[in-house]
């Protein structure tokens, strides 16, 4: 089966078999496996499958899907820089060619993508379908062209050796597993691509959302091991590089995986 717009196919994330076309969902022969289409997106993973951070998180940004762009916009404004500059600092150093095959993970809102190179052919995933819901409706605006699809960054629905990019921006740090999510990006990626993956940096969390009483309680993480996920890359990486922005705020992973 293949995604519309721009033709990805798509796989059974969980068994790798190709998928086909039913009135309304995706079917793996195989096993008889149904993923039901929501509003032109497919859907691999419902809140009710979903465990652990990925559930949390899920349900803290279905929430506030519909306010998240404008509060992005207003911290920058905040900060004293716009929502451009800041998003510039990581996502020029993605190299994306025309007709490029893109994959963000995690694409909230889209947001991204409005400042990404055109043309190329984006898709897009996210545990949150009110993030998703917000994404069509910002990349329709825009006149992006992209597949959307809600699943879990630890399974990705699309064949190996895929994507010329592959990139993550936000919330990998509450991944229930971030070595599957990142090992995911590998596979997808083409060999000698280039992967992103940019977080905030741990005393954000520490001196901003765990002490912020709106956001406190969400962010006790006292387990949960923030630090850049250099440590979970499997062996052969190359060009691995670390760099940080907006005054320490962010961290960005680049690498890339071997031809």
């Amino acid at each position: 089966m293949k995604s519309d717009p721009v033709g990805f196919v798509l796989q059974d994330p969980y068994t790798r078999e190709t998928l086909e076309t039913g009135r309304g969902y995706l079917l793996n022969p195989a096993n008889g496996n149904r993923y039901y289409i929501n509003s032109g997106i497919p859907v691999f993973m419902t809140e009710d499958a979903m465990t652990g951070d990925n559930l949390k998180y899920s349900r803290f940004y279905d929430r506030i899907s519909r306010f998240y762009r404008a509060s992005t916009v207003v911290y920058c404004w905040l900060k004293g820089t716009t929502e451009k500059k800041v998003k510039s600092l990581y996502l020029d150093l993605l190299e994306i060619q025309s007709n490029s095959n893109v994959l963000e993970v995690s694409i909230g809102s889209a947001d991204n993508l409005k400042h990404l190179p055109q043309p190329a052919n984006y898709a897009g995933i996210d545990i949150s379908f009110g993030m998703l819901t917000m994404a069509k409706k910002h990349l329709k605006h825009w006149n992006i062209p992209a597949a959307l699809v809600q699943g879990e960054a630890e399974n990705l629905p699309f064949q190996d050796n895929t994507f010329d990019v592959v990139f993550h921006v936000g919330g990998i740090n509450y991944f229930n597993d971030k070595g599957r999510a990142l090992s995911e990006m590998i596979r997808v990626a083409k060999p000698g691509s280039k992967i992103l993956v940019a977080d905030e940096t741990e005393s954000v969390v520490a001196n901003t959302y765990q002490k912020n009483p709106f956001t406190r309680n969400l962010y006790q993480l006292a387990d949960r091991d923030l630090s850049v996920p250099v440590h979970l890359l499997p062996p052969g990486m190359k060009e691995t590089e670390v760099r940080y922005f907006f005054d320490q705020r962010i961290y960005c992973l680049t690498f890339r995986k071997p031809s």
